[in-house]
């Protein structure tokens, strides 16, 4: 004879006797067990000797508040998700709570519908808790995302993937361009309890500011010129699911006011309708820009950076894991040849120290780059050294000299006039990578025209 499976229990903290009630009576439909207090200390009482899958806790209570409960929970039972129950408009105490741990957050006057999402979701979390998580293995998820590496920083960052996919609070993912953000994000995603719903990714550079606000929420037959029919938006599409801002900086102040909303009220309104509606979407974002400095400029609303920045999440420079290069040019290796349709070349040991020895300004994107063309330059399926063409002036043994280094120019026009090529390469390349690329945008990031630009990548080498 089977064991029947028990139903899942929750804790329900409130001082007022309707909500709990409410409460009681929603999670009951839903086949949860409930068990309620009153107050922070006969919460306390019941979290010592029984099991909870989830808790529920009002911010406000006689004797104490819903963050001394998230703070006593992640200390005692880490193992437990804790949503918090919060007065309207008061987001900066639940940004609090998700801090210290809490799971979501809710708020007075209770939606219904929104709690049974949560419910679910935190019970989904619950549910696929398992062994315990090995930081040193790579993250494989039934996708085939994969992040390689054995590095200290990767295994950090692998600690913080597992522990960040566990709430859903907003992570911001911060690292120079190529680092793999955007697979950060997907992982966070895949390995949450989101996983089923859509993870949609948005280019915030990649949207005119005219056209932002109806891409991103969407609008209503006849709002406007050109709006022939209903427009769900992307953040519509991300029901249930996550949003992934990507290149969040470049968002136009107007579009980070009502991007701040969304992530306070969780509701959205499209071009041409008069109500919100109720959207369900975790939030991830990302910019290889810091977001401190632009706050201290004006440029980024400081409300805003603080809501997408409650827990934030830095993806190391392949400089600083050179260890991973290795595994990471065997896996490289194996894409680019699959992509040009010819035998997976082998690596020469000299060629590997070449690539150890290089600081990878452009990262991982870099380091394919390098290796697409040494496939193609290679003889005999063997890649060598010669084979290895690397910037000028970025070999690690060089930036220490060069960090240390002022711009003084050098007597004689020759030397001057090499300094301020080196400044224009430093400029085009950098354009190159945060427009990932793309000639045509780089050249209007830079002030001049495409023929310019392609003029100068000629004369400068820049390949």
């Amino acid at each position: 004879m089977t064991e029947r499976k028990s139903n899942p229990r929750a804790l329900v903290i409130d001082d007022e006797p309707d909500i709990r009630e409410l409460l009681s009576i929603t999670l009951g439909r839903m086949q949860i067990e409930v068990v309620t207090a009153g107050d922070y200390a006969s919460a306390i009482k019941a979290l010592g000797p029984e099991r909870f899958d989830l808790v529920l806790t009002d911010m406000r209570l006689p004797d104490g508040d819903g963050l001394d409960v998230v703070d006593w929970i992640q200390h005692h039972r880490p193992g437990v998700p804790v949503a918090v129950i919060t007065a309207h408009g008061n987001v900066d105490t639940a940004v609090r709570a998700l801090k210290l741990g809490a799971f979501d957050f809710i708020s007075k006057p209770l939606d219904l519908a929104s709690l049974r999402r949560l419910i679910k979701a935190t019970l989904k979390l619950r549910s696929a808790d398992g062994a315990d998580f090995d930081a040193t293995q790579p993250i494989v998820v039934p996708s085939g995302l994969r992040l390689l590496g054995q590095s200290k920083p990767m295994q950090q960052l692998r600690q913080m993937i597992n522990k960040v996919a566990r709430s859903q609070a907003p992570v911001h993912i911060a690292g120079d361009s190529g680092t793999g953000k955007e697979l950060v994000a997907r992982l966070i995603h895949d390995t949450g309890p989101r996983h089923d719903g859509p993870f949609v990714p948005v280019n915030c550079g990649a949207i005119p500011s005219e056209l932002m606000e109806s891409e991103l929420f969407g609008h209503r037959k006849g709002s406007f010129t050109g709006a022939v029919a209903d427009k769900e938006g992307l953040i519509r599409s991300a029901e249930g699911g996550t949003l992934f801002l990507d290149e969040v900086a470049d968002l136009p102040l107007h579009m980070q006011v009502k991007l701040l909303r969304v992530i306070q009220e969780k509701s959205i309104r499209p071009v041409g309708e008069t109500r919100e509606t109720p959207v369900d979407v975790r939030v991830l974002s990302a910019t290889h820009r810091k977001l401190d400095e632009l706050v201290k400029s004006g440029k980024f609303r400081e409300d805003l950076y603080y809501r997408i920045n409650v827990i934030e999440l830095r993806v190391p420079a392949l400089r600083e894991r050179l260890d991973d290069v290795p595994p990471l040019v065997d896996m490289l290796l194996d894409r680019v040849a699959g992509q040009i349709g010819v035998a997976r070349p082998q690596i020469s040991d000299e060629a590997m120290d070449k690539l150890l020895s290089y600081s990878y300004p452009g990262n991982v994107r870099e380091l394919e780059n390098i290796l697409e063309r040494a496939v193609t330059l290679c003889s005999n399926d063997r890649i060598e050294p010669e084979d290895i063409q690397l910037k000028p002036g970025q070999l690690l043994t060089d930036l220490p000299e060069m960090a240390g280094r002022e711009f003084v120019a050098e007597p004689g026009a020759d030397g001057l006039e090499g300094q301020l090529e080196s400044i224009q390469r430093e400029a085009i390349v950098r354009a190159l990578e945060q427009t990932r690329y793309n000639k045509t945008k780089a050249a209007e990031l830079l002030g001049m025209t495409f023929r310019q630009l392609r003029y100068r990548v000629k004369k400068l080498g820049i390949e």
